[in-house]
């Protein structure tokens, strides 16, 4: 077990932002429910949850604390301050988690996707004073935030707030170097202070569940056996002071394959280590777009255009080379509306990107690729 801020736990949680769908769109409760029995039969405990993620929280009520027990499992949410109108919406946010979990109270509480972009609404709002009220109401156990900046900006909000229990980064095997994302050195920033660390995106919005050809050939060569996923949930779960990884399961294979190696973890040896550096310098040869579907980016846009799908084409058109299945699956995309060209270069999408890509310049190739 792992120790995080006081509790026994796993290292491994389920995140709840990308759960099975029905045709129609809505999530799949039945096979959420059967998801999160297995989870906890595991001997996992961790959920995770917030206010901005669509449906995720009535769906951890019907399949999560209405069929089990308070005790048997802890879950986090979150309080998003770019998603309420005022500082009384935001303060309300909590409420309405709590009313849509049922859950009584939540173990982790955080402030959500902290910027340079949109800390002065926390500050604005009194956000890090009212988690601590919360903490003393009993409503929140432990409370932290999440982050997306630069290491010199998450130094500065932790030298401002040292009360912060924790800190929730990306940190994945991609991103470790990358120079917008800068995983290594955010980590290093929050060990610094004595922040133990919950990973999310580990494997970056599903690309490292199912990387290019050359990245897999790097990790079938040193184990036929391991899923691509494996190599890269491992990676973050043995850096020493990462305490939970977050995978955003959506399904049963997903799911079983996760367990096959988090409920026993090992972490990864020398020999292993040399194969993920191998790997990152196969990737590097490779453009992207480092987009990993958050969606934060789309509520906003006055043209409704699906940014991160896409950019999901676009970067498996880089990554594979088939022009014509990437103009197929556009073209269906687009049917309805919501064409690359039809970005208006007003920037909204821009100020809301945690990974700070310049979304605009990414949509005008878009254009000139698939229309």
């Amino acid at each position: 077990m792992n120790n995080f801020c006081g509790e026994e736990l796993s290292k491994f949680g389920f995140g709840l932002m990308r759960l099975p769908r029905n045709e129609d769109g809505t999530i799949n409760t039945d096979l959420t429910a059967e998801m999160a029995d297995r989870f906890l039969e595991a001997g996992m405990k961790y959920f995770d949850t917030a206010y901005v993620y669509e449906g995720s929280e009535e769906a951890a009520k019907k399949a999560l604390v209405s069929r089990h027990d308070r005790s048997e499992f802890f879950l986090s949410s979150k309080l998003n301050a770019n998603a309420a109108k005022d500082e009384a919406d935001a303060k309300n946010q909590i409420r309405v988690s709590l009313e849509r979990t049922g859950a009584g109270y939540f173990d982790f509480y955080l402030l959500h996707a902290l910027s340079k972009n949109n800390a002065d609404k926390y500050d604005a709002y009194g956000c890090w004073d009212y988690v601590k009220q919360l903490k003393e109401e009993g409503l929140v156990r432990h409370y932290g935030f999440s982050f997306h900046d630069s290491p010199e900006f998450l130094d500065e909000l932790l030298t401002k707030h040292p009360d912060a229990e924790f800190v929730q980064l990306q940190i994945n095997y991609a991103d470790w170097e990358d120079a917008n994302v800068q995983s290594r050195k955010c980590y290093e920033v929050a060990s610094k202070h004595g922040k133990p660390v919950i990973v999310m995106e580990p494997v970056k919005g599903g690309t490292l569940a199912n990387p290019p050809e050359t990245v897999t050939a790097v990790l079938k060569a040193a184990d036929p056996d391991a899923s691509p996923a494996s190599w890269a949930i491992r990676f973050v779960a043995s850096l020493d002071n990462v305490k939970i990884v977050l995978s955003g399961m959506s399904n049963l294979e997903q799911m079983e394959d996760n367990l096959s190696f988090m409920a026993d973890f090992k972490p990864l040896d020398e020999a292993e280590q040399k194969v993920i550096a191998d790997a990152q310098e196969a990737l590097r040869q490779i453009p992207q777009i480092p987009c990993t579907a958050c969606r934060y980016c789309t509520g906003g846009c006055p043209m409704q255009i699906n940014i991160p799908e896409i950019f999901r084409i676009m970067n498996r058109y880089m990554l594979f080379g088939d022009l014509n299945d990437a103009k197929r699956r556009y073209a269906h995309l687009t049917k309805d509306g919501g064409l690359a060209s039809s970005c208006i270069g007003c920037l909204q999408c821009e100020g809301e990107c945690p990974q700070h890509i310049g979304i605009t310049e990414f949509l005008h190739k878009a254009a000139e690729t698939l229309e």
